[in-house]
């Protein structure tokens, strides 16, 4: 796949911009599960509401799955950050953002008259910041930056000179 990504420096810079901007959001709620030693997604799983509630419920009371859950919640969401600031694997990146997001989303919908124990900051119909972050990692996807500003403009280089 030749892809030739061709940009103007303002669009370059607010892709850029947007990159950071979430992968420094998904790192730092990664790095604070882990400098937090007793956290667990326990809390946040039974309090899921919506269509696949009781999906969730089940992760929290089946001790091993949470076990994983909470791995993958702390170490997924600090990798995502990382790959996403330093431009390594975006794409790839980008797409485990848009999963996890989605988990968020599916797990505590922003319906009406849906009460969460854990506070929102605002009043939601439909679409809130994980909705909202969801399509700002589509447009990465769709518009990536990293070959350009990032770590994977030397991967590429390095898989291009073993390919010929």
């Amino acid at each position: 796949m030749n892809e030739q990504i061709s940009y103007s420096r303002m669009q370059t810079f607010w892709l850029v911009a947007l990159r950071l901007l979430i992968g420094w959001h998904f790192l730092y709620e990664g790095i604070v599960k882990i400098l937090n030693s007793g956290w667990t997604a326990y809390p946040y799983l039974m309090d899921s509401q919506g269509f696949f509630a009781e999906y969730f419920y089940s992760l929290a009371d089946n001790p091993s799955l949470l076990a994983v859950s909470n791995y993958f919640n702390i170490y997924g969401l600090t990798f995502i950050g990382l790959a996403l600031i330093l431009g390594c694997f975006s794409r790839i990146a980008s797409i485990g953002g848009v999963f996890f997001l989605a988990m968020y989303y599916l797990s505590h919908p922003p319906f009406i008259g849906a009460q969460y124990m854990m506070p929102t900051e605002g009043s939601y119909l439909w679409v809130d910041k994980n909705l909202i972050e969801i399509g700002a990692l589509m447009v990465l996807i769709y518009f990536p930056t990293s070959r350009i500003i990032g770590l994977d403009r030397y991967i590429s280089r390095l898989f291009k000179r073993k390919s010929s």
